[in-house]
Formats: structure tokens, C-alpha cells, sequence
């Protein structure tokens, strides 16, 4: 994999004279795409609808295998990035065939045609990546090159001289499932222009969607009118001269699409033949995919679309800045292409809603909030709220269309949901945040509580598609295990019990910034019943001084039983908690063990039912010491910084140092796991950059940023916010030891009330906030009970 240069926009010019420091230099694209961590590579802008990208034969679901032995099957429009499930979109792949002895005799399947890459001399394939392209040499001598808008491709396929006849074909029928139905395909001969459709399934749910596309061809430093030859394609027979895909052609299961044939150009001094291939798609019709083509690219300028996303990318990424002397490049790289993954989904697909009309934005790859309320979206807060304010508008107009916000979505359908209603937090931390700001932001509070409330208190036909298992919870305080109880699955019973009592917080913290004082006491109180899944009797098994877990119950108050080592690395039975419609176990993703410390909306309370500060600590370090922290999942992502809770904050700077040293690099295996739609990008940068958020608060704990100085420009409130050490002295490599630990923090010149978390206020008014640091990793929050993180029992949000 190669680096390339590209000329910066113009526009940016004058900018980059006067500051030479450019983020997109900082960016690594192919950071996670094996070891599952199923990262997109590709060609995209932030938040497109348009994630153009390579597919291979090889295992990674955003199409892309970076191992040379792998072959390149085909170059699609859409993807998703860092999911499970099932293989996502990876639609409508085009694929350049260099040269075959007779159109007739094209080989068209995806078997027959896949190609390697060309190798390196690192034994690496020749790819290569960067904010809004993508670029590979095959072995057939075919050079590709990717560019994107919001909802339109533009491929550039330079074919060698030996290519006497370039070809290109689109695939309609394999996406990542190869789960096309009613296939359609129209071709223009006179023109080229290729459109199609097709039924697919979505990857993680029970749904299917149409999805519409649109190519139109066009040499670049050569001109022709049409195509020399063109035909539909059934498995590997090009029908020469069809143009479509006729009832008799047509069979359920076989591989379908179209091939063309361009004439050669032969006044090009390298004896290459360059052809451009736009392709515009739409979840609405074919002459959406063609209108949202030629008015996104109608210049067919194939460096403009480049350079118009690379600085869409550099406004996006430039908005945070570090220090970087005394810092490891590759830590500097490790933020920016972190940062970089949190702005891939959800996708803008405002025009695109196959559901109803709206001139609301829409957005859709929400893949899922599970994974994205914890640090995605806290981080939108920090340099993006004018995007995160398009997203909620959007996930409002979901509600008031289908009744409950959206949890899980592809494609315009519902997706299985995986813990609690999270579009409660997402929407909870964008209203305490930038209530002031809602309505000029276009969001109506209003519509955003009656959101909330639907999710609290209505309980859907299938709350395993939207909502919550609402009547259960407002009858019980706890899911019971029970399976009398329709409307769904009843699984995960005790995860979701805890996922709610969260949920209802961040509804609490709503409705208190709206003034309904009854309603914010109402669910305030909900979110205490965590206190209804804690069974004190429950010892791990051989460690009698580690008691009390979350446990799963019956319908009649009585204690069920789940191993509290149960999915862990420890698990005698090595289950694991996975989604399946019949696992009675009641947890998901996560031990007993690890959802017994995720009440991060009352850590005091836990902390008292654990045994006070010292049992707590003690229990902490036996999770980590005995691997029961799970670092490829997110309930586990705030335990390193629960120490702060017990006033031991220099235990979460250490902790969250080594889980970074441990499981998280620049390689191609630097995720532990999938990326999760950028949950871990956002998870990793926060603790890079010294902090871990507490969605639908006002506060964001504190530890030291891996940089000397860092610094937060929010464009709404048009401030900047800088974090910097007064006495910075490097990373230790191995995340111990260091001096690295908070000592004391100054806001403004003046000491602050804690060493453990910052208010929002200093990120609203633009602030400097100084830390003094210490090699002593016996550092407190500070004085006074105000410098602890606050928690529902002490008043801390009140």
C-alpha cells in the first residue's frame, strides 16, 4: 500500500500557507480491515450515502481484504463500515474486463472473472487509500481509481495498450449476500447508459429493499459516442445486442447484469485507454439514480470530485488539533484515523427515504446505537453539532412516521435491536447539550420529548424491531425471564433492563432542562431500577469476596440463575451472548460480570453496593487482571475510567493507557474487534485524547491526552477549547507508569472544583484548560465531595 499526492483545492491555498499542518496526512484508512474489524477503505465524503469501495473474496464486510492472495471481485457503490451480522449492501459492482476473445466469450461471473493485485515489493497488494479515494493496480494491467459525492461514484478505469477492446460490466445481482431478486437492467446503445434495480436483503433484520442505480461511460482524453458492443449477461453468456433482461432471460439464483464494449483510444501517448464510469444510486427510482448523478458530477471532473471531498474531510477532521513534539507519528495517526471513522455513518440519505416524503433530513446506516450513544455521538458534540442536529431532525421524523425512533436501520428498513431504545441517549445528548440552540438548529424540542416518551412508554407489535418491552418494565422495574410475555423475543432480559434504566435517565436529564419537574423525578426514578437486577447473594465462582451481580428474575420476584462468567474468556461452558431468538441467559454482548459495573448514571450507588471504594477498586482490578474486561465490546468501554468514581483517578489514566497499548494500533489487525460503525474510532480517540463521556450529561471525565496540547473548535458556538499539559513528558509505550496523572486542573488561569471530569462549560465558552501532571499514581479528584463525577445518589445532577 503507497502513498500518492494529491493537489489541494485551491480554495484552501491561502490556509495552508499559513498552516502547514494537514490532517488528511494523518489519516490511515486501512487501520482495522482484518482481525474483523471489518473497516471501509473506500472512496467516500463524510456521512455519504456513496461509500465506493473494493470488493474481495476475502472476509471482511465492508468488502475490502487487504491480503495479497485475496482477488478483487468487483468495485461497488455502497458499504457499511465496521459491522457484524450478516454482509452488508456492497451493491451494484462494476468490474473492467481488459480484454476477451469475443464479446460472446467475456467470462462474467464473479468466479470467473475475479482478478489479483498487483504485489509490492513488501509483499503487500498495490492499493492505495486517503480521505475520498481509493486506488489499485491489477494483475490484468487495469489501473482503478474511486472518487464519491453524497450519492454518486465516479470510477476511472485506465486499461493497458495491450487492451484492444476495454470492457466493463455491472454486476446487478451480488451484493454482499448475493441476495438479489427481480433483477432489472435497461441498456441505452447509443449512449452506454446502463440502469438497474433490484430486491436485497438487509444484513442485519428481517427486511428487504429496493435499491435503483444508474451508469453513464465516457472517455477521458478521448471521446466516443456509445459503446462498440453491449448486451445483458446471464451467469457467463453476454447476449450480444439486448438491452434488457427479458422474462424468458431472467432465472431465480443465476448471476445477472450488463456488459459494454468501448472502443480503444488510439492517440494516447502511453497507448492506455482511460474511461470514466458515473454512477449515481437511489432507494427511489432509476431516474432518481440518473437525476442524483448528473447533478452531483456533471463536469465528470475526476480531480474535482477528489479534491471537493478531501476538503470537505479536512473542514470535518481540522475542526481538532494537537500538539505534536514529544509524540509518537503513529499516535498522531491513531487519533486522526479515528476521528476519521466516527464521520463514515450513519449516511446521509436526505432525499433518498423510500418510506414517506419529508423535508426533514433522513439518514440511515444506523448499525447501531447500541454501539454509538456511548462515545460516537458525545463526540459530534464536541466539533460537529450542526451534523448531529441534521441527525436527530432525521431520527424525530422516523418516530413521528413509524411510531419509535430508530434503533437499527439499512436501507429505509428496521433492523434487530441489541439493547435498550438508545435513540434516547443520542437524542438526550444533543437536547442537554444544545437546548439553547434546538430550535435555530431546526430541532423542536417538543417533537424530541413526544420521541422519548414513545419510547418510555408505548410499547411496539415487535420490540425486537423498535421500542422497548415498555409494559413489562413500567410493571416490574426488570424484564422478567419469563416467555409468557409477547411482542417479541424475550431475551436479553437482564441487559435490557439495565440498557433501560440508562435510557431513562437521559430522558430524566431531558425533561429536567425542559422544566417538567414531575416527569423528570418520574424517570430519574425509573433509572434506579437497576437496584431491581441486583441479586447481593450471587459470589463469583471461587472468589467469595467478589459478591453482588446482575442477575435475571421471574415474573413472581424470584432469583433465576445466570454463571457470572458466563460469555466471558472465563466461561467453563464457553458460551458466548450473541444475538439468537432463544438464549434465555439474559445478557448480550457482555458477562454478568462486566454489565454488573455499566450503571454509569449511578456509580456512587454501585460503589456502596459493592463494598465501598476499596472492595470497588479491588473488584475492578480483578476484572482486569483476570481478563474479564472486554475490550471488543461496548458495554465494557467505560470500566477503565471507573475508578475515578472512587477517587482514584490515576488507576483509569493507567488502565485506559494499557487498553490502548494493548489493543489498539495502526495495523492492519489494530482493532480488537468490529469497528462498530465508529464506536470504537470514537471510544479510542476519547481516551487519546485524555477524556471519557457521559452521554445526556454535562460532564465528561478527565484524564491526560496523549499530546502536550489539544484543541476542540465547535463551529456552532464559533469558540475553540484547548486542553494542555503544563509539564508534558511523553507516552509511556507500554500504557504504565509515566507521568501521566492529573495533579491539578485550571480552567482559565484559575483552579477548577475537580481533577476527574470537566463541565460542558468550558467547552461552550472556549477555554484553556491546564493540567499539571505526576509520575504518583496516588492522585485524587481533589477536594470536597463536588470534585467526584457525579451520580443520581449524590445530587451530582441535580
Amino acid at each position: 500500500m503507497k502513498m500518492r499526492v494529491l493537489l489541494l483545492p485551491v480554495s484552501l491555498a491561502a490556509v495552508c500557507a499559513a498552516d502547514s499542518f494537514d490532517p488528511l496526512k494523518h489519516v490511515n484508512l486501512f487501520i482495522g480491515t482484518l482481525n474483523n474489524g471489518n473497516t471501509f477503505p473506500g472512496a467516500t465524503v463524510p456521512h455519504g450515502m456513496v461509500k465506493i469501495g473494493m470488493d474481495t473474496d476475502g472476509d471482511n464486510f465492508a468488502g475490502y481484504d487487504a491480503r495479497p492472495e485475496f482477488n478483487v471481485t468487483g468495485f461497488s457503490q455502497m458499504h457499511q463500515s465496521g459491522t457484524g451480522g450478516a454482509v452488508p449492501l456492497s451493491n451494484f459492482k462494476l468490474f473492467p474486463v481488459p480484454q476477451c476473445s469475443a464479446f460472446e466469450q467475456c467470462l462474467t461471473t464473479i468466479t470467473a472473472r475475479k482478478t489479483l493485485r498487483n504485489i509490492l515489493p513488501d509483499g503487500s497488494p498495490d492499493d492505495f487509500a486517503s480521505p475520498g479515494y481509493f486506488s489499485t493496480n491489477l494483475s490484468t494491467g487495469v489501473r482503478v481509481e474511486l472518487a464519491a459525492t453524497r450519492r454518486t461514484g465516479l470510477h476511472r478505469y485506465t486499461f493497458p495498450a495491450s487492451s484492444t477492446t476495454p470492457r466493463i460490466l455491472l454486476d446487478i445481482t451480488n451484493d454482499g449476500q448475493v441476495s438479489a431478486i427481480t433483477p432489472e437492467l435497461n441498456i441505452n446503445p447509443k449512449t452506454g447508459r446502463m440502469t438497474a434495480s433490484a430486491n436485497f436483503a438487509t444484513s442485519f433484520g428481517p427486511g428487504r429493499y429496493n435499491a435503483y442505480t444508474c451508469v453513464d461511460f465516457k472517455g477521458e482524453g478521448y471521446a466516443f459516442s456509445g459503446p462498440s458492443e453491449w448486451g445483458p449477461y446471464k451467469i457467463n453468456y453476454p447476449d450480444k445486442n439486448g438491452v434488457d433482461l427479458s422474462q424468458h432471460y431472467y432465472s431465480l439464483g443465476s448471476e445477472h447484469g450488463g456488459l459494454l464494449s468501448f472502443p480503444q483510444d488510439t492517440q494516447s501517448y502511453a497507448g492506455t485507454t482511460t474511461i470514466l464510469a458515473r454512477i449515481g444510486v437511489s432507494l427511489i427510482s432509476t431516474a432518481q439514480a440518473c437525476a442524483n448523478a448528473e447533478s452531483e458530477i456533471p463536469h465528470w471532473d475526476f480531480a474535482r470530485v477528489v479534491s471537493d471531498a478531501e476538503e470537505q474531510w479536512r473542514d470535518i477532521l481540522g475542526r481538532v488539533r494537537v500538539e505534536t513534539e514529544g509524540v509518537d507519528a503513529n499516535t498522531v495517526e491513531l487519533l486522526y484515523s479515528s476521528l476519521y471513522r466516527t464521520h463514515i455513518v450513519p449516511g446521509d440519505y436526505t432525499g433518498e427515504n423510500p418510506g414517506w416524503k419529508s423535508s426533514e433530513p433522513y439518514y440511515d446506516a444506523f448499525y447501531c446505537n447500541w454501539d454509538t450513544y456511548r462515545t460516537l455521538f458525545p463526540l459530534m458534540s464536541l466539533h460537529d453539532p450542526q451534523n448531529f442536529a441534521r441527525i436527530v431532525r432525521g431520527m424525530i421524523d422516523i418516530q413521528r412516521h413509524e411510531g419509535w425512533l430508530p434503533e437499527a436501520r439499512e436501507a429505509g428498513q428496521q433492523q434487530f435491536i441489541q439493547g435498550g431504545s438508545h435513540g434516547d441517549p443520542i437524542l438526550a445528548e444533543f437536547f442537554v447539550k444544545f437546548s439553547d440552540h434546538a430550535a435555530k438548529l431546526g430541532v423542536s424540542s417538543k417533537h424530541l420529548y413526544s420521541a422519548l416518551l414513545a419510547d418510555a412508554e408505548d410499547q411496539p407489535a415487535n420490540w425486537n424491531l423498535q421500542g422497548r418491552q415498555a409494559d413489562a418494565w413500567k410493571e416490574k422495574g426488570y424484564i422478567p425471564s419469563d416467555t409468557t410475555y409477547p411482542g417479541g423475543a424475550n431475551t436479553k432480559q437482564v441487559s435490557r433492563a439495565i440498557e433501560y434504566a440508562f435510557d431513562d435517565f437521559a430522558i430524566s436529564q431531558v425533561a429536567k432542562v425542559l422544566g417538567k419537574k414531575s416527569d423528570a423525578k418520574k424517570y430519574v426514578t425509573r433509572a434506579q431500577n437497576f437496584h431491581n437486577s441486583w441479586n447481593p447473594n450471587i459470589t463469583a465462582p471461587g472468589v467469595s469476596n467478589v459478591a453482588g451481580f446482575m442477575q435475571p428474575r421471574f415474573a413472581n420476584g424470584t432469583w433465576n440463575y445466570t454463571d457470572p462468567r458466563h460469555c466471558s474468556v472465563n466461561d467453563p461452558l464457553h458460551a458466548t451472548c450473541f444475538l439468537n431468538a432463544i438464549r434465555r441467559d439474559g445478557f448480550y454482548e457482555a458477562s454478568p460480570i462486566v454489565y454488573s459495573q455499566y450503571v454509569p448514571q449511578d456509580t456512587a450507588s454501585l460503589i456502596t453496593l459493592q463494598g465501598g471504594n476499596a472492595r470497588f477498586i479491588d473488584r475492578l482490578n480483578w476484572i482486569f487482571d483476570q481478563n474479564y474486561f472486554d475490550s471488543t465490546n461496548e458495554p465494557s468501554q467505560q470500566i477503565p475510567f471507573m475508578y475515578h468514581y472512587a477517587n482514584a483517578p490515576g488507576l483509569s489514566t493507567q488502565r485506559s493507557r494499557q487498553i490502548i497499548s494493548k489493543f489498539y494500533n495502526n495495523s492492519l489487525n489494530g482493532l480488537p474487534g468490529n469497528d462498530d460503525s465508529g464506536a470504537m474510532g470514537s471510544y479510542t480517540f476519547f481516551y487519546l485524547a485524555g477524556m471519557y463521556p457521559l452521554p445526556a450529561t454535562k460532564q465528561l471525565l478527565l484524564s491526560s491526552p496523549y499530546f502536550p496540547q489539544i484543541s476542540f473548535y465547535n463551529p456552532l458556538y464559533k469558540s475553540t477549547t484547548t486542553i494542555k499539559t503544563t509539564n508534558f513528558k511523553g507516552n509511556p509505550a507500554d500504557g504504565t507508569g509515566g507521568t501521566v496523572f492529573v495533579k491539578s486542573v485550571k480552567v482559565n488561569g484559575k483552579a477548577y472544583k475537580s481533577n476527574c471530569y470537566l463541565e460542558w462549560d468550558v467547552f461552550t465558552a472556549g477555554s484553556t484548560i491546564e493540567l499539571e501532571l505526576t509520575d504518583d499514581i496516588n492522585v485524587t479528584c481533589g477536594k470536597g465531595k463536588a470534585a467526584l463525577p457525579p451520580s443520581i445518589s449524590t445530587g451530582g445532577y441535580n
